[in-house]
């Protein structure tokens, strides 16, 4: 017997990410090779018929796990009774805009979502953030859902961070990326984040890391805007893929360190400089039968890694206080 459809959201779907995701969705590399799906895409009024094309071209795949899409621009339709979540729609950063007003245009957002899945959604639904700045967003949409839905269902993506870090130190050591595991993003999808390969091994062997810290951090940091100035696009293949990852381990498990943006409250680097009530990134596993996420404790730092930790937690501090300002016209 073939096991209840998973009904999956993805929002921005008519976006370049959207476009990207979806075909790992339908195809089974999210949720499994045999697990049926129902996807639902929202997108905003401007949007209905490029969405619509999409649609057209979903239904032209013939994917055989795809039971059903639901396109809408009406969130009430969007969010009822999903399972997973791909919050990928959000304000982009334009020329000459503030962090505070970015801030206050994506409030509204995911104020708006995080109240849409408090209406309409499974009480157990997973939530991933994917739109920028998306800790903080995550954090927004958790706020304005937290009647029904727990905060530790809500996540943000900073799995593009590490699949990037894990790339860079991979052709570093001239091993095969599937070798190299233990690479870590603390903190915020932003320019304080810190990657951490000081505990990275491929093949279980610690990897000897022969590049000076400093760049490494700065690529990783920038990977984003090398793109852009690349492709002249944002990096929308990559950012599905890790977003397909993310859900992925989410839904399946892992033992392996996979660096997710949580709610850091009761985790155990407080003495770090980690606060309670942040959507931080730490090194955390899934545990298969229950798909509850664990923040892996005792990951060994010195006090440059310290201090990075410390920053990037500051900086997400700043946003959620900014954040909360402007949730009172939200």
């Amino acid at each position: 017997m073939a096991p209840e459809p998973v009904r999956v959201l993805i929002t921005g779907a008519a976006g370049q990410i959207g476009y990207s995701l979806i075909p790992l969705v339908c195809k089974g590399d999210v949720f499994g090779p045999a697990q049926p799906v129902i996807l639902h895409l929202l997108d905003i009024p401007p949007m209905k018929g490029v969405l619509d094309g999409v649609v057209m071209e979903i239904n032209d795949c013939a994917y055989p796990l795809l039971l059903d899409t639901v396109a809408t621009v009406d969130e009430a339709e969007a969010f009822r009774n999903i399972d997973a979540a791909f919050l990928v729609g959000s304000m982009p950063r334009r020329e000459g805009m503030e962090r505070k007003d970015l801030l206050a245009a994506n409030v509204k957002i995911f104020a708006s979502q995080g109240r849409a899945l408090a209406a309409h959604s499974k009480p157990s639904v997973k939530v991933l953030v994917v739109g920028n700045p998306a800790n903080t967003n995550a954090l927004i949409a958790s706020y304005f859902a937290k009647d029904k839905i727990p905060a530790r269902n809500f996540t943000a993506m900073t799995r593009l961070d590490q699949n990037r870090a894990t790339a860079l130190l991979a052709r570093e050591n001239q091993v095969p990326v599937a070798s190299v595991e233990k690479v870590v993003i603390w903190g915020n999808h932003s320019s304080t984040q810190f990657p951490d390969a000081s505990n990275a091994t491929a093949n279980g062997a610690k990897l000897a890391f022969s590049g000076h810290k400093e760049d490494f951090i700065s690529t990783v940091q920038k990977r984003g805007a090398a793109v852009i100035a690349a492709r002249k696009l944002s990096s929308a293949m990559s950012a599905a893929k890790a977003a397909a990852d993310h859900m992925r381990d989410w839904f399946q498990g892992t033992d392996k360190w996979v660096s997710m943006g949580v709610i850091s409250d009761g985790n155990p680097y407080a003495g770090a400089g980690v606060p309670d009530g942040l959507i931080f990134s730490f090194p955390c596993t899934v545990d298969p039968a229950t798909k509850e996420w664990a923040i892996v404790p005792g990951v060994a730092f010195d006090d440059f890694a310290a201090k990075r930790i410390a920053a990037t937690a500051q900086e997400l501090s700043e946003e959620r206080g900014e954040a909360q300002a402007a949730t009172a016209n939200a």
